[in-house]
């Protein structure tokens, strides 16, 4: 799992967000989870990449569990089991993206 916190001084928006995937040659997509919404423990057969453009996640991977704010990315490798919840009261929404390896 790759980890990446937001250090800039601005925001990140959401069209930012897909051009920086869309650099990386990925098909960015975008997911919308409303407050307090929990997705159980899944797993792909691709990495998953995930960009938070507002609110906050919690994640769960192999145990490890960390929170996702505005800015911050986690890719996460295929086939490896996690599962996230959505802190606080407002929905969370993210840019993602599939990379097949």
């Amino acid at each position: 799992m790759i980890i990446q916190r937001w250090q800039a001084p601005l925001n990140l928006t959401q069209l930012q967000a897909r051009l920086i995937l869309e650099n990386e040659g990925l098909e960015p997509y975008e997911e919308v989870f409303g407050p307090h919404e929990k997705i159980r423990e899944h797993k792909h057969p691709f990495s998953e990449v995930r960009v938070v453009i507002s609110g906050e996640m919690l994640f769960n991977i192999s145990g490890n569990q960390f929170s996702l704010r505005p800015g911050d990315r986690v890719e996460v490798p295929a086939n490896t089991k996690h599962s996230h919840s959505i802190m606080g009261g407002t929905p969370c929404c993210c840019v993602c993206a599939e990379r097949i390896i």
